[in-house]
């Protein structure tokens, strides 16, 4: 692959237009497109990890994505530093990888349905197990059912940022190639053998096809239908991993699931005592001048995400070549080594044991199934029986930009729901939850 090429201001959905001048650059514009956009202020009103906050806040989907655009920012300007000063390239956007991966990483959780990874279960495990079985018999292509019984947020922000919805123009979003393909992870579809996650739904698949052949990527020999990431995806992924592995012990501090013993230890131990002694004493330094102790944790914080961003600039650099020809494996933020590797294999530990059972965190995914579960069997049983009484009340609840005919395929029919159910804030779907099953704000059903 080359740099010449994964570049790209061209657009998806629309043609190139020779000589156009802009006071931004074109990722400056997919990021001011996306933050101005309604599916990304929803973010705000959609768990991360813990509940959405009461008298303690934590983070949801639109600050961890603020805070992980903010990191983002920080690699891609190292690389492009790299680019054009160490290999001399002369492209004129080669200095502006900042732009485009903090832009990527405003729009990498677009997708994801309300209740946090808890809703794509929710989503999955309706078709696959309840009461959404029944649609198998109606859908011929095993792809398309694979898309629904193994529900992928990456895939469904692609779908989103591409998709020309009823009403909306070509193309979506309209935002630059390069941005598009720095938020597929997993380049390549649901039912490619061997391989779990995935990047695009069938009805994505054209448009990522496209988009590959039009940036350079790789197709794999030996793997049909599997690609090469794009080069910043990995600045991408990995801005993401630093923020959700340490944003997270964070937020646990907050909420008394770590004590601050607990955190300061997890964060101090990225630091070699004897190599960076001058490092901890600074620190140690702040924290007696600063008592309070969520001051204390958020300064330790700020210090090994900037650790972090420096060692995986330093990754990408080593590997660059690797990357560019697709022989790269894994993630940056495997490659780390010595007190960091341990440092965030205990951050990781902590997590999956401490954080992610926690009753609070629990809740969710509890509530995630009841409400989604609800949501979907009601919503696709009225794109499927619409001349209902009941369906023809609930219909008009789908947004006009998601609706399909009534001769639609059975598939299409379904995506809608999909595209509607997804794209609720949690606020949002437990409010229509309640009004469709009789209940009260309280919870209580209604006499």
């Amino acid at each position: 692959m080359k740099w010449e090429s994964l570049l790209s201001g061209q657009r998806t959905g629309q043609a190139v237009r020779p000589g156009e001048q802009h006071d931004r650059s074109q990722f400056q514009r997919d990021y001011d497109r996306l933050i101005f956009s309604s599916p990304f202020r929803r973010l705000q009103d959609k768990t991360q990890v813990f509940p959405l906050p009461g008298s303690v806040f934590v983070h949801n989907r639109l600050t961890h994505s603020l805070e992980v655009a903010s990191v983002a920012r920080s690699l891609g300007n190292n690389i492009s530093h790299f680019l054009t000063g160490d290999l001399g390239l002369d492209l004129p956007l080669a200095g502006e990888l900042g732009a485009v991966t903090a832009a990527a990483c405003l729009a990498h959780d677009m997708g994801n349905p309300p209740f946090g990874h808890s809703g794509e279960k929710a989503i999955s495990l309706f078709f696959k197990e309840g009461e959404g079985q029944k649609y198998r018999a109606l859908i011929d292509d095993e792809a398309v059912w694979r898309d629904m019984i193994d529900f992928e947020g990456n895939a469904n922000a692609l779908r989103l940022l591409t998709h020309q919805f009823a009403g909306r123009r070509q193309g979506g979003f309209g935002l630059t190639l390069t941005t598009v393909a720095s938020i597929v992870k997993y380049p390549y579809a649901s039912a490619t053998e061997g391989l779990k996650k995935y990047g695009f739904f069938q009805s994505e698949k054209a448009t990522y096809l496209d988009l590959a052949e039009r940036l350079g990527l790789q197709e794999q020999a030996d793997r049909p239908g599997v690609f090469a990431r794009h080069p910043l995806v990995y600045l991408v992924e990995a801005a993401d991993d630093i923020c959700y592995q340490i944003m997270d012990i964070e937020d646990a501090h907050k909420l008394g699931i770590l004590s601050t013993g607990e955190t300061r230890d997890l964060l101090l131990a990225f630091f070699d005592p004897v190599q960076e002694a001058d490092a901890l004493e600074r620190i140690a330094a702040t924290c007696r001048e600063v008592t309070d102790t969520n001051e204390q944790i958020a300064f330790i914080r700020a210090w090994v995400i900037g650790k972090l961003v420096k060692l995986c600039t330093a990754i990408f650099i080593e590997q660059h070549e690797a990357i560019l020809s697709g022989r790269f494996k894994g993630a940056l933020i495997d490659r780390l080594s010595g007190c960091a590797a341990a440092a965030m294999e205990a951050c990781a530990r902590t997590g999956y044991e401490v954080i992610y059972c926690h009753p609070k965190v629990v809740e969710i995914e509890i509530a995630g199934f009841r409400i989604l579960g609800s949501l979907l069997k009601e919503f696709t049983h009225a794109v499927m029986h619409p001349e209902e009484h009941l369906s023809r009340l609930l219909l008009p609840f789908i947004p006009q930009q998601y609706r399909v005919g009534p001769e639609a395929a059975v598939q299409q029919k379904i995506q809608t729901v999909l595209d509607f159910v997804s794209g609720m804030t949690d606020v949002y779907a437990l409010d229509l939850y309640r009004k469709i099953n009789g209940s009260n704000v309280t919870g209580k059903r209604l006499n």
